[in-house]
């Protein structure tokens, strides 16, 4: 891996940035009603793959030079059956606020409009796993567990 820790790190918030919490523009199918975004910059790029929406499974890989170097898999599910309107708006400005020094997915806590977004993680960009939720009126919602790290 010719990619410095910090320029992966600074990598994936700007990638994350302009897929999935910006909004990005889907890519073509990788595989059988897979949801695709990619980014890329110079030798790096980034895909997001997922399968499902309300119940949904997928996987982040960093390629340098088309070669893997990085990767995430997550889970994610919603535990009520009535999504309350601006849900999803919470979700994808949570993840948007990514921090740098672990760019996971979003923040330890955000807060909009009556919903929290509470994420925890153990370990660093090499080894890592945590869980992220949301609650609206004191209530969780929405569950996302996630693991990753380094590939070699």
């Amino acid at each position: 891996m010719n990619c410095t820790e910090l320029a992966l790190k600074e990598f994936l918030v700007r990638a994350k940035r302009n897929t999935y919490a910006g909004d990005g523009v889907p890519s073509v199918s990788s595989r059988p009603n897979s949801k695709d975004l990619h980014y890329g910059e110079g030798d790096l790029l980034y895909i997001d793959s997922y399968f499902g929406s309300v119940d949904f499974i997928g996987e982040e890989v960093v390629f340098e030079n088309q070669k893997p170097i990085w990767g995430m898999n997550y889970y994610g599910k919603m535990l009520i059956d009535e999504i309350p309107p601006g849900f999803s708006k919470c979700l994808k400005s949570a993840l948007k606020t990514v921090p740098v020094e672990n760019p996971f997915r979003g923040p330890a806590l955000f807060e909009q409009n009556g919903f929290v977004y509470k994420c925890s993680w153990q370990g660093d960009i090499s080894e890592f796993n945590g869980n992220e939720a949301i609650y609206f009126d004191g209530i969780e919602i929405y569950r996302l567990s996630f693991h990753g790290g380094y590939i070699k």
